[in-house]
């Protein structure tokens, strides 16, 4: 039989994990693995802490980022980042939901996903640390009535990804680098229906956006390129890339931008 505690986690834990299908839940290609009781357990409490931040701050929308890869050794301290918003519940109250998009199985391609918090960090996450902004009225009333329109909510989207897509590229696209460019299309005075990738990145450039600059040297990328589908150098210009410069988009430089430009508070962080 199953200690009340866990029970009463489970439960709790299936509340936090359940999401909206926009496609299946990240999970592995292969055969899936049983989860971990510690991988759950320190998942749900991140959730759960996380949930009663986000009530206690009264933001309907914020951007929030994860610590799922060790990126220290480029001073990046969070990899991955999304939308956190509340949607109605259908019965008076509202639950939180997070759009994001997912690389999985290291493959050449990715595709959005809307999850609960709980599924947001149920990864092998390298750190159990959350981090957000919240953006200003404004931007979140915004972003609000785009996260909740299914179609412009995919509209910047692109298949084809790279980990290290350049930040004003249009050959691939990775996560943050979509998250951002969704932003634009929701914040931008002159955007609409006709609005592709080019467009939100020459607004993000009038924005003053400043990518992180990663130092790559030539054997590095060669290694990476030739061991993983889902990593890609050749949209760099030459001068760049050859010059050990890799643009690329990092919730660091995107948090750092959003304060800078007046578009969000500072962050706030929940340690595990």
């Amino acid at each position: 039989m199953m200690p009340r505690s866990w029970s009463r986690d489970a439960a709790l834990l299936a509340a936090l994990l359940f999401w909206i299908p926009m496609a299946h839940a990240g999970r592995a290609c292969a055969e899936p693995q049983p989860l971990k009781i510690q991988t759950i357990e320190r998942a749900l409490d991140l959730a759960t802490r996380t949930l009663s931040a986000l009530e206690a701050s009264g933001a309907k929308v914020v951007v929030l980022a994860r610590a799922g890869q060790d990126l220290s050794k480029y001073g990046i301290k969070y990899s991955h980042f999304g939308f956190a918003y509340q949607q109605s519940d259908d019965h008076g109250g509202h639950v939180w939901r997070i759009l994001h998009k997912l690389n999985q199985c290291g493959t050449a391609e990715a595709a959005l996903y809307r999850q609960g918090l709980g599924e947001f960090f149920l990864d092998d996450l390298w750190k159990y640390e959350a981090a957000w902004v919240v953006p200003n009225p404004q931007v979140q009333s915004s972003l609000l009535s785009l996260l909740l329109d299914e179609r412009r909510s995919v509209q910047m989207h692109q298949k084809p990804y790279s980990m290290v897509s350049y930040v004003w590229g249009l050959k691939y696209q990775q996560s943050n680098q979509w998250a951002i460019e969704t932003l634009a299309l929701a914040m931008a005075p002159d955007a609409d229906s006709r609005w592709g990738r080019q467009q939100a990145q020459t607004w993000l450039k009038k924005m003053d956006y400043q990518p992180t600059v990663l130092n790559i040297g030539p054997l590095t990328r060669l290694g990476a390129r030739v061991s993983a589908a889902n990593v890609a150098f050749d949209d760099h210009p030459d001068e760049k890339r050859f010059s050990d410069r890799i643009e690329t988009v990092t919730v660091d430089s995107v948090f750092a931008w959003l304060i800078r430009a007046g578009l969000a508070s500072q962050p706030a962080v929940t340690l595990r």
